[in-house]
């Protein structure tokens, strides 16, 4: 499923819509007339975290990414309202911009519970799911939780140089290929004040609703787990300190439609730390929907 030669493929067009008073943005690969994945990204990340995974896609796929409210070129929420319900209204206000009749949805870690979320509301419209490293529990109880927690905590709000942020992102991140890391330094940072380089997502905001989030704003995600009705794919770094393989089991034990898959060589961010494994079982995935779509999404 490799890039086709034309280089329209791989340029991606920007685009940008309307939820609750924000301006958010999504960029997207391919031509409008292949159905279409959308592509959610984790609590710090961006949309273009999603760029190598759509490129082999688009012999057969039109790929949208989101830069979810508080991230990449996206308005920040003055509200600070960063939770599974909101990004949850902003898909279904893309979703609505873009017309979108029936899509595979994609999600890695918060991505992923709002994907959960989404999809069990929308079973008309999702026709099928993956699911990077998220399960009920995950953010709430793990080692991995505990981790991120901790990282938020001791995040600084700007950097003297660019060797220092890089540096920074090396140090949380020390599975991370250098391809990752380089994209993640692109799309995450920018120049500050008097030199520095700062955050291009609203990085107070964000750790201030992820550490601090009132029990009602706190989503269980068996529910929707149990819910869904789409062939689903679970994938799940093999050294992941975030989902854990009992949680994991017990998903598929709960709804026969998930299917998992653990990647060799990755934690938690699956395809920053071996893009060709997560790559490989997305395509196999996406491979099994052939002829379940019409040509247009």
């Amino acid at each position: 499923m490799g890039a086709s030669a034309n280089p329209g493929f791989a340029s991606p067009t920007e685009g940008w819509f309307t939820s609750e008073g924000l301006n958010l943005r999504f960029v997207e690969w391919g031509f409008p007339d292949k159905p279409a994945i959308v592509m959610l990204h984790g609590l710090r990340s961006y949309a273009h975290t999603w760029e190598p995974v759509a490129l082999p896609l688009l012999d057969n796929w039109r790929v949208i990414a989101l830069d979810q409210r508080g991230r990449g070129r996206s308005d920040w929420d003055p509200k600070g309202n960063y939770y599974t319900e909101d990004y949850v209204r902003d898909l279904e206000a893309l979703a609505d911009h873009l017309a979108l009749r029936r899509f595979v949805l994609v999600g890695h870690s918060m991505g992923g519970a709002n994907a959960f979320v989404y999809a069990a509301r929308h079973p008309d419209l999702v026709a099928a799911l993956v699911v990077e490293d998220m399960g009920p529990g995950a953010s709430a109880s793990s080692g991995g939780a505990d981790r991120i927690r901790r990282e938020l905590n001791e995040t600084p709000s700007s950097f003297a140089t660019w060797a220092e942020a890089t540096a920074f992102w090396r140090r949380i991140r020390p599975d991370i290929s250098a391809e990752a890391l380089q994209s993640r330094v692109t799309h995450s940072l920018k120049p500050g004040e008097e030199g520095r380089v700062t955050w291009c997502h609203d990085a107070l905001g964000i750790a201030r609703s992820r550490l601090s989030a009132a029990p009602d704003k706190i989503v269980d995600l068996w529910p929707h787990v149990e819910a869904l009705q789409m062939p689903t794919l679970l994938v799940r770094g093999a050294n992941s300190d975030f989902l854990s393989a009992a949680t994991a089991e017990e998903m598929c034990r709960r709804n026969t439609r998930i299917r998992r898959t653990d990647v060799q060589g990755a934690t938690h961010y699956v395809h920053d730390d071996n893009l060709a494994g997560f790559n490989a079982v997305l395509q196999d995935f996406l491979s099994r929907l052939a002829g379940s779509f019409t040509s247009r999404s």
